[in-house]
């Protein structure tokens, strides 16, 4: 009998989707094109940069065939300032913004539901080009814990100041972290926590603190919610008896 799961993603099955990510790689070798489950790869020419799923580029660079372009997001200009954003009093409520979504490509949707694959891009997780040197250089991508642990254990050498990005996104998670501890207290029946531009790895970090407080906010007012239902109960058969309405009345209708 298997055991039950808990709900969501784990951290370590979110890194896994994170190297699902498309990275720009500088060939060191020609390589032919890869037929792979996900379609086949770009086919490696150097030096012309091509774009590759980051456990397939992190497989090249330990064999010293290619080496790695950190996405824009990823140098110290960009995490400076989105930092700077992260800590602004004006937006301490709020995360840095996500990349921005491509708008569809032409009305193929609205004259053909079947051909929505054709019409629509990815969602936010998947951007195409969330970790390519092509990215948006001021909004952090979904997997942005992750890729950027991975760059910067396997390829630091690719990086011009590789000790300061690692301060910059040791820096930016805590306070990221520390945004959603404090957005946490205000957990209740009636309130919520605004999660937009939250990263992958952070929200599974936190799912298992955050079902917890949901578990025991049910447990303390499920005394309430009995009390609340039984008045609505009794509402409901003292308005019967009044209007002189009874289930016996329902017996004799039937007969």
């Amino acid at each position: 009998m298997a055991l039950p799961l808990a709900p969501g993603l784990t951290p370590n099955e979110e890194g896994f989707l994170a190297e699902m990510e498309l990275v720009t790689v500088i060939p060191r070798q020609k390589l032919e094109r890869l037929e792979l489950l996900g379609g086949p790869t770009q086919p490696l020419n150097p030096p012309f940069p091509a774009s590759l799923p980051l456990w397939l580029a992190l497989l090249l660079k330990r064999q010293k065939r290619c080496n790695i372009s950190p996405p824009a997001w990823l140098s110290v200009d960009a995490l400076t300032s989105i930092l700077d954003m992260e800590k602004d009093e004006l937006t301490a409520a709020v995360f840095s913004p996500s990349p921005n979504l491509p708008p569809p490509k032409g009305n193929a949707l609205l004259e053909d539901p079947y051909l929505w694959s054709e019409s629509l891009e990815t969602s936010s997780p998947y951007l195409a080009d969330s970790a390519t040197t092509r990215a948006q250089p001021d909004a952090l991508p979904y997997h942005w814990l992750e890729i950027s642990h991975l760059l910067l254990t396997h390829a630091a050498d690719d990086f011009v100041a590789p000790d300061e990005v690692r301060t910059l996104v040791r820096d930016l998670r805590e306070i990221r972290m520390s945004k959603l501890r404090k957005g946490f207290k205000v957990l209740g029946p009636e309130a919520g926590v605004k999660m937009n531009g939250v990263g992958g790895m952070e929200i599974a970090e936190v799912r298992g603190f955050v079902g917890g407080v949901i578990d025991g906010l049910r447990k303390i007012n499920r005394p309430r919610e009995e009390a609340r239902r039984e008045r609505e109960a009794e509402a409901r058969s003292g308005g019967l008896r009044s209007s002189g309405y009874t289930d016996d009345d329902d017996d004799e209708m039937q007969l």
